[in-house]
Formats: C-alpha cells, sequence, structure tokens
C-alpha cells in the first residue's frame, strides 16, 4: 500500500517517465510504418492522465494526440486504418503469447480474448471516414 508522499511522488515520475517513452515510440511509429501509432500513445495517454495533470494537457495538444487519438475520445470511433493498426499489432501479440501458453486452460483463454477483441471491435467501436487533409 502506498502511503507516503515520497512513494506517491516516485509512481507518478514513473508514469511520466512511462509516458515520454510509449509517446516516443508512437511518434517513431507516426514514421514507420512497421511500428504501430496508436497503441503507443493510447499508453502514453494513459501515463500521463496518471501522472501529471499539465503533461497530460501537453500530450492532448500535440499533433500525434490529435490525428491519432483525438476522434476516439470525442466519438468513441476509428478509422480502419487505426483499427487495422490496432488489431494487428494486439493480434501479434496475443498470438505469440496463446503459442508460448504452456496449458490447454491458457490457450482457450488467448483464443477467447482474441474472438472478444474482434468482437468488440467491430460491433461495439464504430469506424468513421479518414479526416481530410488539407
Amino acid at each position: 500500500m502506498i502511503s507516503s508522499p515520497e512513494e506517491v511522488l516516485g509512481l507518478k515520475v514513473i508514469y511520466i517517465t512511462l509516458g515520454f517513452i510509449f509517446f516516443g515510440l508512437g511518434a517513431i511509429g507516426a514514421v514507420i510504418p512497421v511500428l504501430p501509432t496508436t497503441p503507443f500513445l493510447l499508453l502514453a495517454s494513459a501515463c500521463f492522465a496518471r501522472g501529471s495533470e499539465r503533461f497530460e494537457r501537453w500530450f492532448t495538444s500535440t499533433k500525434l494526440y490529435k490525428k491519432y487519438l483525438e476522434s476516439y475520445y470525442e466519438n468513441r470511433a476509428m478509422t480502419k486504418k487505426t483499427k487495422a493498426s490496432l488489431l494487428t499489432f494486439a493480434t501479434t501479440m496475443m498470438l505469440l503469447s496463446l503459442l508460448a501458453m504452456p496449458n490447454i486452460y491458457g490457450k482457450i483463454f488467448m483464443g477467447g480474448m482474441i474472438v472478444f477483441l474482434y468482437y468488440y471491435f467491430f460491433f461495439r467501436i464504430k469506424t468513421i471516414k479518414e479526416p481530410v487533409e488539407g
């Protein structure tokens, strides 16, 4: 249990540091197509929200946030490209976990998680058109 101000400050520093790491990976992913952008920016957003109001405000004012996450937070909707990027990354990670899982119950659980992921993305998150840049 965290009780002292030093421990709370330490956690905030960890969250802010992780936020910048994930922000950096998301920024690299915006340039390099192999690395996904949105999952890292979602992680950065969560870390900044837990770490500091000031850094969260800064993050939500960045071009990366506005391009990749703002529509999701406002409309609970994503573009096809964003959905495909997230599903590809998440499915790859989950399949690796499924293959490495030693027992059958773990494999069944991971398979169920993959099915749920696709259900959620196709039926619970609206798809919107790509914004026109201009």
